[in-house]
């Protein structure tokens, strides 16, 4: 997103080391804060104007507040076009959109109706998600959008439903098992349709490819801010776009797995206990505070499974980019999130 604030001068891509997982963990903390929801347009621009005082040289080195700025901007723009992510769809969001969606998929008892109106929600926000924070280089179609749609739509119900059905008739196992196993049913169906999801709506990056650009060490960097020139594509790679939707799609399913997983289980031996049993009105808030209290914590840990600026070997990508590296023989790319 910084290519969109004015200035030859490149931003620092972190105030954390990005090649180690924690510095990965803490960047993600700050790409998903919520707090930065309640930043106004007006402090957005004012975020702006500070970075770009720093790209045109006149704020010499990066202070507590021009980080704050970046964190504002990195968690609001979109990286490849400079727009604004349509806020339900946010990463800083995502916790407080899923928490309702979760909530209603985890909970117990849910009959046919109930499971087939919850999943066609979590898909439906899904879609949302992923179209909002794919990578931008090559835009989706509409109707390739309707059609991933409803085909994530009829695997997650497939899944949650045949799962929903099976369940029950498996009678070598315990009550007790059984019914721990249908409380993971979410799960299953949610980390299954999720990563297709995934797939399904940033098809036409794999098809396509998306914009690789060489990758510049630092004496590479400050010689191009020197000339006033931009680091421009080298061009598209399908093999860059199915790597990184790869790692989308996985990073998704990390997310998922405490979340759909931790909840339903610590509930389910919640309810055997006598305080719970005499307070049944406390299920869904304590269902609720433990989604949250896991998705807090699971978010940043997924986010930073992989980088968002992925860096390769070009010989890992198609031949026309192999003498078009940058810096150590490498390129890189946006992932997307």
């Amino acid at each position: 997103m910084s290519s969109s604030i004015a200035g030859n001068r490149e931003l620092p891509a972190s105030q954390y080391d990005l090649s180690t997982y924690w510095g990965r963990v803490r960047h993600s903390a700050d790409l998903s804060d919520p707090r930065t929801l309640l930043v106004s347009s007006a402090g957005l621009e004012n975020a702006k104007q500070l970075l770009s005082a720093y790209k045109q040289g006149q704020i010499p080195l990066m202070t507590p507040d021009l980080w704050k700025a970046k964190k504002i901007v990195d968690s609001t723009l979109h990286p490849d076009n400079g727009q604004p992510v349509f806020l339900p769809f946010r990463m800083s969001c995502f916790v407080l959109s899923n928490l309702v969606v979760t909530a209603g998929m985890l909970t117990p008892g849910l009959k046919t109706r109930g499971t087939l109106l919850w999943q066609i929600t979590n898909q439906s926000l899904n879609v949302a998600i992923n179209n909002a924070n794919a990578n931008k280089s090559t835009p989706l179609s509409t109707s390739t959008m309707v059609k991933s749609y409803l085909i994530a739509v009829s695997a997650s119900c497939s899944v949650a439903l045949g799962l929903n059905a099976l369940v029950p008739r498996l009678k070598r196992i315990s009550p007790s098992t059984r019914m721990v196993l249908t409380r993971l049913v979410p799960f299953a169906a949610v980390a299954s349709a999720g990563a297709l999801n995934v797939f399904l709506m940033r098809g036409e990056e794999i098809r396509l490819g998306i914009d690789v650009f060489p990758s510049l060490s630092e004496e590479s960097q400050r010689a191009k801010e020197r000339d006033g020139t931009e680091n421009e594509s080298l061009g598209k790679s399908r093999k860059a776009a199915t790597l990184a939707v790869g790692e989308t799609a996985l990073s998704r399913v990390f997310n998922a797995t405490p979340i759909m997983v931790l909840p339903p289980l610590i509930l389910v031996r919640l309810q055997r206990t006598q305080w719970l049993k005499q307070r049944p009105r406390m299920t869904l808030p304590i269902n609720l505070g433990l989604i949250l209290t896991t998705s807090i914590f699971a978010l940043p840990l997924a986010l930073a499974a992989f980088p968002q600026r992925q860096a390769v070997d070009a010989r890992t990508l198609e031949e026309r980019f192999w003498d078009k590296a940058g810096d150590g023989g490498q390129v890189e790319f946006n992932r997307g999130i």
